[in-house]
């Protein structure tokens, strides 16, 4: 098991990230949370298996079709998130 907080930069509000990402962690049973921040980027935090949260930030890079990902940035974690994962409201 495995849990870390990333921020993601580039354009990744008002493009569906927030909701893409919740989809993405459900299915692949991961729990945790997702919000906007106020600096235009997007936090998230990643709770459960090691293979399947590496495989969420390496699908961070990516996002919905929209947005354009500049840098992904990977923190360790100490509080285990919420399952089902669920999007928060901004920050």
């Amino acid at each position: 098991m495995r849990c870390i907080r990333v921020v993601v930069h580039g354009r990744v509000q008002g493009v569906w990230f927030r909701g893409w990402l919740a989809d993405q962690a459900r299915a692949r049973g991961v729990g945790g949370w997702v919000r906007n921040r106020r600096d235009g980027t997007v936090e998230a935090v990643f709770d459960g298996p090691s293979d399947e949260v590496q495989a969420l930030v390496a699908a961070c890079w990516q996002g919905p079709p929209a947005a354009r990902v500049t840098r992904v940035e990977e923190f360790a974690h100490d509080e285990p998130g919420p399952t089902p994962f669920e999007q928060r409201p901004s920050v």
